[in-house]
């Protein structure tokens, strides 16, 4: 890792971790589908699961990503992403992210056409079932989020400290060439850097400290963005914990050619992140001043998936032992 890689307090910017994971997803997941005489194929990203931030990476530090399609459907595949980081000074090893990322293989000669997955050999038909179970999890929580698309509110002109108006963030990106796949649709590692980096902003204007990923509860990919669409991405904080904060990314495209299509919105997640002081030791996280009763509802669905996630990290902890 190069020191453009890393943010200003020289840990490995988490956008950048995100990058490698797509890439290495979609890999796997093109090969995969191009392994048979036939229509040719690119696996597009369409869902990111739950991705934790394990350990940090640091400049010089040698990224080795892992790769295993875990589940085919008809039309989709789950694609389980490691990422190890390596010190060449000391061979030390460790593990520094693991994500489980949905693709659907796109045809090259009919574009945005979804073609069919070659099935995968199971080890047993209790792995197959269990995949079965996280494909059908998934697929309802993606109508269902879809459903809910919620329009964003602009933050008052002198809005208090501490507020969800305070810290609120976008970022605005006009899609180039080099942001796109062969097919002319942004890169979905592309897109998941500009929404580490708009979460992060967020946080830091919330904390004023050095602040760090520590984990993404699910990223989903509304619709494609094509070459030459106006792209914001907008975080703005739903809950504080005592060490921790929840902070919703929304990403809205639109036309720069056809500005009549009007805005969609693209993609959607919940970025945790955490705040360290010069040791990298968890700070304490100012408490968010909660303004209204949208404020309130989305704080409260934060709290809820903050304490799911802490009673599923305690779960496995237990299992392990």
């Amino acid at each position: 890792m190069r020191p453009d890689d890393a943010n200003i307090a020289g840990n490995v910017h988490g956008g950048n971790i995100f990058k490698m994971i797509e890439e290495a997803g979609c890999i796997v997941g093109t090969r995969h589908c191009n392994q048979q005489n036939g229509e040719r194929c690119l696996a597009a990203l369409v869902r990111v699961e739950k991705t934790d931030f394990l350990a940090p990476m640091f400049v010089g530090e040698v990224a080795s990503v892992t790769a295993e399609i875990s589940y085919t459907s008809k039309h989709s595949m789950e694609v389980q992403v490691k990422v190890v980081a390596e010190n060449i000074l000391t061979g030390a090893r460790k593990l520094a992210s693991k994500a489980a990322v949905w693709y659907v293989p796109l045809s090259m000669q009919d574009v945005g056409r979804i073609v069919e997955v070659p099935p995968i050999k199971y080890a047993s038909a209790e792995q197959e079932e269990e995949g079965r179970k996280r494909y059908d999890a998934q697929k309802i929580e993606r109508l269902e989020k879809t459903a809910k698309i919620e329009e964003i509110v602009p933050p008052p002109a002198d809005p208090e400290r501490h507020t969800v108006g305070f810290s609120q963030h976008s970022l605005i990106h006009l899609v180039g060439p080099s942001d796109c796949t062969l097919q002319d649709y942004v890169n979905g590692g592309v897109t998941m850097k500009l929404m580490d980096e708009a979460a992060g902003l967020t946080a830091f204007r919330h904390c004023k400290t050095n602040v760090v990923t520590a984990s993404v509860d699910v990223i989903n990919f509304h619709r494609k963005i094509q070459k030459g669409c106006v792209v914001t991405v907008t975080g703005r904080l739903t809950f504080t914990s005592n060490k921790s904060m929840e902070i919703e990314v929304l990403v809205d495209a639109s036309s720069l050619m056809e500005e009549e299509k009007g805005k969609y919105r693209a993609a959607s997640a919940f970025f945790t992140f955490i705040s360290l002081d010069k040791f990298h030791k968890a700070l304490p996280v100012p408490p968010l001043k909660i303004e209204g009763e949208e404020e309130q509802r989305r704080f409260d669905e934060g709290k809820a998936r903050y304490l799911q996630n802490k009673a599923k990290r305690l779960a496995d902890k237990q299992r392990q032992q």
